[in-house]
């Protein structure tokens, strides 16, 4: 029997409704077990429900990452990942996904783009929709994020983004309205940022007005994890979860209080107990509120749909004729796997970071692929230095006791004489704050006597997530005095660290010591959801494994064979929510593509495998043969290479972002991450609505690389015939033929984009308006009809406050990328229409 929402909120007290204006813990609501309501569980996140460990956790299926899922341009996928990802999250006793992620590709150094679809609106919008379906038709509550204009990690708790309404309606909001529209998910998550100066989870512009007026969503709001940042503003405006518990803004005392001097109401009260209410009811907790154990399921059937989802991501951007890698043809060849080789890249980091039930690297895909029949050569040490941090240092260092490792004591803040707890055997320099709740609010220091066994520089580093000293023989070699920008950063990989030198002996020994405290707190920062947690590591690396030279064994290997491909990319660590890229460049420091000039000076047969989850510079590109953009494929990773590179699967992927030249050719170049003023970042959105493909199609076509759109087969396709006519006052009917001039069968997407016969410095000359990805048989062709309406279309008009589409005459242009358009038709549209909000 369905429960009764208004009996239970009638039944509950005052302080029992502001109870569950909040989380218990880090993951679930409360309960109040007198009252028969349950908590339910949450769980990340957008590519794999994770389950409530963020490292080494139960193990879960790794999906495709939304970029990569976003380059197959086919909804119907996604569909079938939320279905999957719905099954998932039940294996993890939770109830709601804290995903798709879905803001848009602003700039290509956005730590994290890879968790979302793409640089156009109505792409991410269509992709996301499908996802909250899936996830829903499972009865798993789906949660877009982050509503709205969350492009950036730098300072993302506090930065403040001065974005015109056309630009946050055109773009950072279109996707989430497509999805509230075509989808109805049951939840939305604020994001950390300002715009225009207010908060996301206070915003009434965004929350009230947009949200569940314009769109007349009706849903939970849910912050971010610790992006609440206030009481009565934030339940005015429509949050109506703080996560996680427990609270920090909606205490009984200050909501009641909060209520007391009328600045809140007991209706808003009702209301937003109502929508927490609501959504336990949609996803079945009242009828079955247990929360089971986590398990771990390999589902057979998701492992296949991994693969083929990636298999239609994973983007060919050069050829000339190398691939595909045919197994007969290669038979008793030698073939060179260089760089990441033997990497599984799979994922990004932070959120969309999960224990995978398992990671095929390009290494194993290939032998699996070809078996005995190619043999396949790799250079130790990858060819270059990929790491981001130095490792934690360990070995050669004995604890208090005269073990092997390190001894970490427990202080009360400032009194260090005597410590309350102390434990030996640390196997490495570096203290998680997830590791002990009992170190809250207390000085850690982790000391070892350190024998080298060898003479000269040694490479260190450390980061804390508060003020943190390292001493050797009790001499200060690094200080840091302020608290870590983001410290949910350091638990996803750590904050950036600058490399300084020590002079060790052989044999000699050397007391090290570090000693940390929680992050210093202030009325303007109260530490986050990790307020009085401290943490920190010390890397360390011998000179002569710093300065190795790796490119040396690669390039002879390369010469030696008839094939040499190169793995190139980002590790979780270099993509990562909580911190932007640091170069548009290959990490690090110019290392990988100093290993594919080389490669490729040696080798005209150089493959460049590349996977990220955004544009990256491509120096080298004249010089090798093929390149394919791998993304982060999910677990599957090895195998889907090994089956597009061998021509098992034909490449159909088709690039859900521009991919500019230079880093100065991006439209946000000069306005990201922001300028900063005192304590404030402040980011101008001073691009407006020319993003990506709306940017580049105002310049020539030298300044991007692959346009919007592309990607290559080994097959080949034609455009002709497009016809577009308007059959009502909102709709316009919509064709056109695809064939598949090429001797093999494959896949092309049908874009539709569509602009002003008269150009405007005002408008963008094109714009995305449908799009279908095509499946034929060589030498077949096909009628592709596409359904377009006025609002796909249409620009804001912020005088007016409304859609408009202006009367004239319009270019509708079908193509196979923005730089590509093969059939045009122009169409007059009668009369200037205000479209409904």
């Amino acid at each position: 029997m369905a429960p009764n929402i208004d009996a239970i909120l009638q039944s509950l007290t005052l302080e029992e409704k502001i109870s569950l204006l909040a989380g218990k813990d880090f993951w679930e609501t409360v309960p109040i077990q007198s009252k028969g309501v349950p908590a339910i569980k949450t769980s990340d996140g957008p590519n794999g429900a994770r389950g409530a460990v963020f490292n080494g956790g139960t193990r879960a299926a790794c999906f495709p990452s939304a970029v990569c899922s976003a380059s197959t341009w086919n909804p119907a996928l996604s569909k079938r990942i939320g279905n999957a990802l719905g099954e998932e999250t039940l294996t993890k006793g939770a109830r709601v996904l804290l995903g798709p992620t879905m803001c848009n590709h602003r700039h290509p150094l956005g730590g994290r783009n890879f968790e979302s679809f793409s640089e156009d609106p109505l792409l991410a919008g269509k992709m996301a929709a499908q996802v909250c379906i899936g996830l829903q038709e499972k009865g798993i509550g789906a949660t877009v994020k982050h509503f709205a204009a969350n492009e950036q990690e730098t300072e993302r708790l506090s930065v403040d983004e001065v974005i015109s309404e056309r630009a946050l309606r055109e773009i950072y909001l279109k996707p989430f309205e497509i999805a509230i529209r075509e989808a109805n998910p049951w939840a939305v998550m604020t994001a950390y940022n300002k715009i225009n100066g207010t908060h996301a989870d206070s915003h009434p512009l965004l929350l009230q007005k947009v949200l569940r007026g314009e769109w007349g969503w009706k849903g939970l709001v849910m912050s971010d994890w610790g992006g609440t940042n206030s009481t009565a503003d934030a339940l005015n405006a429509g949050l109506d979860l703080e996560m996680p518990g427990p609270t920090r803004h909606r205490s009984l005392k200050a909501v009641i209080e909060s209520v007391e001097k009328g600045l809140v109401s007991e209706s808003t009260i009702n209301t937003r107990t109502r929508n927490v209410l609501d959504l336990i009811e949609k996803v079945g907790g009242f009828e079955n509120p247990e929360i089971l154990p986590e398990k771990s399921v390999d589902d057979p059937a998701h492992r296949q749909l991994i693969r083929e989802v990636a298999g239609q991501g994973l983007a060919l951007l050069k050829n000339n004729g190398v691939l595909p890698l045919v197994k007969e043809k290669y038979k008793g060849k030698k073939i060179a796997l260089l760089g990441l080789a033997k990497d599984a890249l799979i994922h990004g980091g932070g959120s969309a970071s999960l224990h995978s039930h398992y990671r095929i690297s390009p290494w194993e895909g290939l032998h699996s692929a070809f078996g005995d029949s190619v043999e396949f050569k790799f250079a130790k040490g990858k060819g270059a230095h990929t790491y981001r941090l130095l490792p934690p240092m360990t070995g050669n260092t004995t604890d208090k006791q005269g073990k092997p490792g390190w001894t970490v004591e427990l202080f009360e803040n400032g009194k260090t004489t005597q410590p309350i707890k102390t434990t030996n055997g640390f196997k490495e320099a570096q203290f998680s704050p997830l590791l002990a709740q009992e170190a809250k609010f207390r000085e850690i220091h982790m000391s070892a006597t350190y024998v080298p066994d060898v003479c000269g520089s040694h490479y260190l580093s450390c980061s804390g997530i508060g003020p943190t000293i390292v001493y050797i023989n009790e001499k200060v070699v690094f200080e840091q005095t302020k608290n870590s920008e983001d410290a949910m950063a350091f638990l996803f990989g750590g904050n950036p660290e600058e490399e300084f030198t020590y002079t060790f002996t052989k044999g000699e020994s050397y007391r090290i010591r570090i000693e940390s405290s929680p992050p210093v707190t202030n009325a303007t920062d109260d530490g986050g959801i990790l307020e009085g947690l401290p943490g920190f590591r010390l890397g360390f690396m011998k000179q002569e494994e710093h300065d190795e030279d790796l490119v040396t064994e690669a390039v002879e290997l390369a010469r030696e064979c008839d094939v040499a491909i190169v793995f190139t990319g980002h590790t979780p660590v270099w993509e990562t929510e909580g911190q932007d890229q640091v170069s548009f460049n290959l990490p690090k420091d110019g290392s990988q593509d100093r290993l594919v000039e080389a490669v490729a000076s040696a080798n005209p047969k150089t493959v460049v495998v590349n996977s990220t989850g955004v544009a990256v510079a491509m120096p080298w590109l004249s010089k090798v043969a093929a390149v394919l953009q791998a993304w982060f494929p999910g677990q599957e990773a090895g195998n889907v290479i090994a089956d597009v590179l061998s021509g098992a699967v034909n490449p159909s992927g088709r690039l859900p972002i521009s991919w500019p030249k230079k880093i100065e050719h991006a439209p946000a170049y000069g306005n990201f991450p922001g300028v900063k003023a005192g304590d404030q970042l402040t980011v101008k959105y001073e691009e407006g609505v020319f993003v990506g493909y709306r940017h580049y199609d105002r310049f020539p076509k030298d300044k991007v690389l692959f346009p919007f759109g592309f990607g290559l087969s080994y097959t080949s396709f034609t455009l002709v015939e497009g016809q577009a006519s308007q059959i009502s006052p909102d709709s316009f009917k919509v064709s056109v033929k695809v064939s598949n001039t090429g001797d093999r069968a494959g896949a092309t997407v049908v874009q539709l984009y569509i602009g002003k016969g008269e150009k405007s410095p005002k408008h963008p000359v094109k714009t995305l308006a449908a799009f279908k990805k095509v499946f034929l048989e060589s030498g077949r062709d096909d009628i592709v009809e596409l359904e377009v309406s006025l609002k796909d279309f249409a620009y804001f008009d912020e005088a007016k406050g409304a859609w408009i589409v202006d009367r004239g005459r319009y270019e509708f242009s079908f193509g196979q990328s923005t730089a590509n358009i093969e059939s045009a038709v122009s169409v007059d549209i009668e009369g200037s229409r205000r479209l409904k909000l």
